[in-house]
């Protein structure tokens, strides 16, 4: 599991070194280029809830299987790609076998260690590669861009969905779900749902091309809010009754204020980090004027701040409870993007840079796998994946929103100038305000999540889950 969610963190950032080269091999024209992102982030966050609960209903193992042979030619294919659309089909592709497996991973992690020290240390393992994944990712894609050429960031996904697939064999036992009346899929609620999250994720992404006040918004985000309006009538009539298909996902979840806290909690989370992603490496390259490569080497000493912290959540966690990391973790990270909101055009590495990076990565690390326990705890067997799922597209709606909105807000405070002055007062600003979401999330710790931790709900017999043991492992 720590494989799968390394590959799919790295792929999220692994490819944004690149994009000056991908843009100059395969012929970009202007903002064309942003769809090698916005395809993968369309594809992964509109098919997350799907892929959680196909992950319940065909098998946890089988679901990650396909997803990583999805995930891996997708990538081997977009590696080989001569043409601007055949590596954006590729990054699509790419989505789709993520919102496969990510849901899988997750939700088999969480059933293999349901409760105890196993669960601690799983998680904070788990969270360690998850956060060092997007920030290595950076510099991977800086080193494979200057010194193997573009093409390696992609290809450096397929010798891990390898080995990925040969751990699985044999690591992981045989899932299967139980055939029952309720085991029928929700085939309107699954396009309601998947149509619903990608016309946001899409309406949202587009915002940095057309505007928040462009009619194209406008039209986009009510047709999506119209959709999973639509989506949440439709759940909750299913809901009632009995013996129609399975819910997508059963609203009854959000009555549980672990899962509910946890995920506002995590749209947050995921707005400042993907914001802060993109503001420091436009920092470095742009004011401080590295190159490639040394940006990505700049950002090590985040990745091993995230280690750093997830090491202490697994200490802390075993006598503190994941609500109290989670504020503390919170409260930490906070203070590192106040810090990183007083980069200057004068600034240096060693005195705007190193710091805060140290701040950030070390306060996420504390609150990343608390905040996963949490979302997953109180959950049925049989709704783990669906959990998962829900987690993960929380994530991916608050980069997807955090990016356009502190980007716009970046955007207005630089205006027309690209001088070093300029343009770190607009990062400058978008980090500040990523402070601020942290500081929301805290609060959102503080009024929504229980002090203790949710029991199991009961698991109905229809929907259990069994565990077919692998007779070759002990």
């Amino acid at each position: 599991m720590a494989v799968v969610q390394f590959m799919v963190s790295l792929d999220l950032s692994v490819v944004n070194v690149g994009l000056p080269q991908i843009a100059a091999g395969l012929g970009f024209v202007g903002a064309d280029l942003t769809w090698v992102i916005h395809a993968y982030a369309l594809a992964f966050g509109g098919l997350l809830l799907l892929g959680g609960k196909a992950a319940d209903l065909l098998g946890r193992k089988r679901l990650l299987i396909f997803g990583l042979a999805v995930f891996g030619l997708a990538s081997l294919a977009g590696g080989f790609a001569l043409q601007a659309g055949q590596l954006i089909a590729a990054r699509a592709v790419q989505g789709l076998g993520a919102a496969a497996l990510a849901p899988a991973a997750l939700s088999l992690l969480t059933s293999t260690f349901p409760s105890g020290r196993p669960r601690v240390r799983a998680f904070g393992v788990w969270s360690a590669v998850n956060a060092a994944g997007g920030a290595l990712g950076v510099l991977i894609g800086g080193l494979l861009t200057e010194y193997a050429g573009w093409r390696w960031v992609m290809f450096v996904n397929v010798p891990m969905a390898l080995v990925a697939l040969a751990l699985v064999g044999v690591g992981i036992a045989r899932t299967e779900t139980a055939a029952g009346p309720r085991s029928r899929p929700d085939v309107l609620g699954a396009v309601l749902g998947t149509a619903g999250m990608t016309t946001l994720v899409f309406g949202v992404v587009r915002t940095d091309q057309v505007g928040w006040a462009s009619p194209v918004t406008a039209i986009t985000l009510t047709v999506a809010v119209a959709l999973l309006v639509a989506f949440v009538l439709v759940e909750r009539r299913l809901e009632r009754d009995p013996a129609g298909p399975d819910p997508l996902i059963r609203l009854g979840l959000f009555r549980n204020r672990s899962v509910a806290g946890a995920n506002t909690y995590n749209l947050l989370l995921g707005a400042a980090m993907a914001s802060a992603f993109y503001f420091v490496s436009l920092y470095l390259q742009r004011v401080l004027h590295y190159g490639p490569a040394q940006s990505g080497l700049a950002l090590l000493p985040f990745a091993i701040g995230v280690i750093i912290g997830s090491a202490i959540a697994v200490k802390l966690g075993y006598r503190i409870a994941p609500r109290t990391l989670m504020i503390g973790g919170g409260l930490l990270t906070a203070v590192g993007f106040a810090w990183f909101g007083l980069i200057s055009a004068e600034g240096s590495f060693l005195g705007d840079v190193l710091g805060p990076s140290l701040a950030v990565s070390i306060g996420f690390g504390l609150c990343l796998a608390p905040m996963v326990s949490t979302a997953t705890a109180g959950v049925a067997a049989a709704e783990t994946g669906t959990a998962s799922g829900l987690l993960n597209s929380s994530r991916q709606l608050g980069a997807a929103l955090g990016l356009a909105v502190l980007g716009t807000a970046a955007q207005r405070r630089t205006g027309d100038l690209i001088d070093p002055a300029a343009l770190s007062s607009g990062y400058a600003l978008g980090l500040t305000l990523a402070a601020v979401l942290l500081a929301g999330s805290v609060l959102i710790a503080l009024i929504v999540l229980p002090r203790r931790r949710a029991e199991p709900d009961a698991v109905e017999p229809a929907a259990a889950t069994t565990v077919t043991p692998d007779p070759t492992r002990p």
